[in-house]
């Protein structure tokens, strides 16, 4: 039987040279798609994930209207070649899923109420993935949502933690999500102190929960400040949100 490979080395860094409480590199960048209300692109990783929203607009199939609120709808989607095997494009079991759960996680931070009778809609492409596409996913969507002008409590921002080889670390990649042992996508909105998702996969211990799960709390509030430099750099002229594994040193 091949012995496991170890994804931590003895020095305590990981495959790609980062430490346990490290961030991949993160670019963002807003107001990408000229034909989308609103929209973003972010660069997590090896992923790259574009997210655009349309409305609020007319609801169709007209029985769907909501009389006191807009009806929220989001499809989250991988191209063909976003992995190493050529996906299938028609939408799989797990597509279907994360759109729900990006859905629900984006859903409280929407003033729903400010558009009766109208939908808002929501598309997450994935061009290219490389594990936690889902909470990558909900970071931009949130983004392209401010963009957009939607009214909103408060931005969203995800991020993963997990366990890999008995440890718990911050922003699992596509290695270390597979052959790890746990991973844990959360999403949240820090200025109100709320978890909008809350997933978690594998077997924990009570001292692994809690470290993991404080663990992506702080790393959601470094993503959030990367969410406010990039609309205050389109909108006031400021830095552009960009960090790398090496500023988080």
């Amino acid at each position: 039987m091949e012995a496991k490979r170890k994804l931590i080395d003895d020095k305590g860094k990981r495959l790609d040279g980062r430490t346990w409480d490290q961030l991949r590199p993160v670019k963002i960048e807003v107001g990408v798609l000229k034909n989308a209300d609103g929209s973003a692109f972010i660069e997590w990783g090896k992923n790259k994930i574009m997210a655009a929203v349309y409305g609020p607009k007319e609801v169709h199939p007209k029985h769907e209207v909501m009389p006191d609120r807009a009806v929220v709808r989001c499809r989250y989607h991988m191209a063909p070649f976003s992995v190493d095997e050529r996906k299938n494009p028609a939408p799989s079991r797990r597509e279907i899923e994360i759109s729900k759960v990006i859905r629900e996680a984006l859903e409280p931070a929407l003033v729903v109420e400010d558009y009766p009778r109208t939908a808002i809609e929501i598309f997450v492409e994935v061009l290219q993935s490389d594990g936690g596409s889902r909470v990558a996913g909900i970071t931009a969507a949130a983004l392209a949502l401010a963009d957009a002008g939607i009214n909103m409590r408060d931005l969203v921002c995800g991020v993963s933690s997990g366990i890999v080889d008995g440890q718990v670390v911050l922003d699992l990649n596509d290695s270390e999500d597979k052959e790890g042992s746990g991973d844990m996508p959360v999403a949240i909105m820090p200025n109100l102190g709320l978890v909008t998702l809350l997933q978690i996969d594998g077997i924990y211990t009570p001292d692994h929960f809690k470290k993991a799960f404080e663990l992506a709390i702080e790393g959601g509030k470094r993503i959030y400040e990367m969410q406010r430099q990039v609309l205050l750099q389109k909108y006031f002229g400021s830095s552009p949100a960009e960090s790398t594994a090496e500023e988080q040193e």
